[in-house]
């Protein structure tokens, strides 16, 4: 069989439709393409970069890989946590200033994080060459609620939140949470304990705050001293209290009662079978009796 020699000139050997509209989309495509191909190994290396970080598997791979790429940590950017302190998160994370960036289980971090008391979850992220950044969502209980012998967790407003009792983080809650005692204590507590949070000296020394009559508090301090403080006056009395703390060291005295109830004196009582000041004692026998005995959990 014999074959005809096509010449290269003839009208019969222009490109087909198909062939022009080929060469014509992959002319106009060929950038996109390579962008694609370009966001394709950005995506696959951080997701690379994920999977060694926090899969334990994968940490002999981590360890060369911070050996050639030897990128240290420089920065760790906290936020969200209030209840939760800084070093308390620092130690959980498991990584230091100065330490391998990569060489870091993000996965095994969260989980020590998701463990602390008030830490609901936790969002870590690596932002190369140098920083850690990582947000804090922390549960909502503010204080612990005693009223007729229950114990309930509250939130900033005075809500109920719904605990588990004394079973893992709950109970740890009703350990550290400040504990507030009565009727009305509940509604009231956040400003009394954003009060006392700026006079950590005294914060840190009450075991409770109880609410008389629901107009006033006292505060029940671990050494057995009750500081009675007027209605609707706390600033001024603990301010008081702190210049008295200063010149007399109050605080640690086996004192009964320091009732600053009156503005232009201080009554302190020694004697435990004493009863309170003559000027209120009708008055706080009325308090005592709408008052809960305090308990503890």
């Amino acid at each position: 069989m014999s074959y005809i020699k096509r010449q290269p000139n003839r009208q019969d050997d222009r490109p087909s439709k198909q062939v022009i509209a080929y060469r014509r989309f992959r002319r106009i495509f060929r950038p996109f393409l390579f962008l694609l191909i370009i966001l394709g190994l950005i995506v696959g290396s951080n997701w690379a970069i994920y999977k060694f970080a926090s899969e334990q598997q994968f940490s002999l791979f981590r360890t060369k890989t911070a050996k050639l790429v030897p990128m240290k940590l420089a920065h760790i950017n906290i936020d969200g946590c209030k209840l939760t302190s800084k070093n308390e998160i620092k130690q959980a994370l498991g990584i230091r200033v100065g330490d391998p960036i990569l060489n870091f289980s993000v996965y095994d971090a969260q989980k020590r994080l998701n463990s602390l008391t008030f830490v609901d979850h936790t969002v870590i992220k690596r932002q190369l060459p140098d920083t850690l950044i990582v947000h804090i969502i922390e549960r909502s209980p503010f204080a612990v609620w005693q009223n007729q012998g229950k114990f309930k967790l509250i939130d900033k407003k005075g809500d109920i939140v719904n605990d588990e009792g004394m079973n893992g983080k709950d109970g740890q809650a009703f350990l550290k949470l400040p504990l507030v005692v009565g009727i009305g204590a509940n509604t009231t507590a956040s400003d009394l304990i954003d009060i006392l949070s700026a006079y950590p000296d005294i914060k840190n020394k009450i075991v409770a705050a109880v609410r008389i009559g629901n107009r006033r508090w006292n505060l029940n301090l671990k050494n057995g001293t009750v500081i009675m403080l007027p209605e609707n006056q706390e600033i001024p009395a603990i301010q008081r209290l702190m210049q008295y703390e200063k010149q007399f060291q109050l605080l640690d005295r086996p004192l009964k009662h320091i009732d600053l109830r009156l503005p232009d004196r201080l009554i302190i009582l020694t004697d435990k079978k004493i009863t309170p000041s003559e000027h209120d004692t009708n008055q706080d026998n009325l308090d005592s009796h709408n008052n809960d005995d305090i308990k503890f959990p």
